[in-house]
């Protein structure tokens, strides 16, 4: 696996820092999981937040707090795996992308929500070959991890593993150009903003 569209700093930082919304830091986690270069990104990253705390004075927690680790974790190097599924998806999906239990929501394309504890909307979306998602803007940012074949928007082509940041400065229309399936994992802030009358129309009936 090649990837070549990589979580951007700000949002590494930010993802470091735990100050992603949580839709958002699961996209970023799955990534990281998967991509060697951000996972030292990751690590170089909390080693300066490590060294940025160790020159503060000490502070008495509050009654009941859990204490704050102690270092940075250390980077994770291993083997690549052969499973589609990042290991902090595996948990929220109980299983491999084959049992996914698909919902009908548009012509060629299907969406399975996951199970969330915080702000936004995560999801799977699995489009056929040649298929696309409407026109469709943003409210606040959204992301996208390829699990499964590939996808291609007014940004560029993304290949599994790679990833893709969308915000609403980016109108985009996902088209899946693999000759299988496309499956990706979305997080996204806001619902999105359809173009199309249409469009509008099916989101308002799918609560899309």
């Amino acid at each position: 696996m090649t990837i070549t569209h990589h979580l951007d700093d700000a949002t590494l930082m930010s993802f470091s820092a735990g100050a992603l919304p949580a839709a958002l830091a699961a996209v970023a986690a799955a990534h990281v999981d998967v991509c060697t270069r951000c996972r030292r990104e990751m690590a170089a990253l909390e080693q300066v937040g490590a060294a940025l705390l160790s020159g503060l004075s000490p502070v008495a927690l509050a009654s009941g707090q859990p204490p704050l680790p102690s270092g940075p974790r250390p980077p994770r190097e291993r083997a690549v795996r052969a499973s589609e599924v990042p290991r902090p998806l595996a948990g929220l999906l109980g299983g491999d992308l084959e049992g996914v239990p698909w919902r009908w929501i548009g012509p060629g394309v299907w969406d399975h929500r996951l199970p969330l504890v915080g702000a936004g909307k995560l999801r799977l979306i699995k489009a056929g070959p040649g298929r696309s998602l409407p026109e469709h803007g943003h409210v606040g940012a959204e992301m996208t991890l390829v699990l499964r074949g590939s996808f291609r928007d007014e940004a560029g082509r993304y290949l599994r593993g790679d990833v893709a940041e969308a915000d609403e400065s980016m109108p985009h229309q996902p088209v899946n150009d693999a000759e299988g399936d496309c499956i990706c994992l979305v997080g996204s802030e806001q619902p999105e903003q359809f173009s199309g009358l249409l469009a509008r129309q099916w989101q308002r009936l799918r609560r899309f």
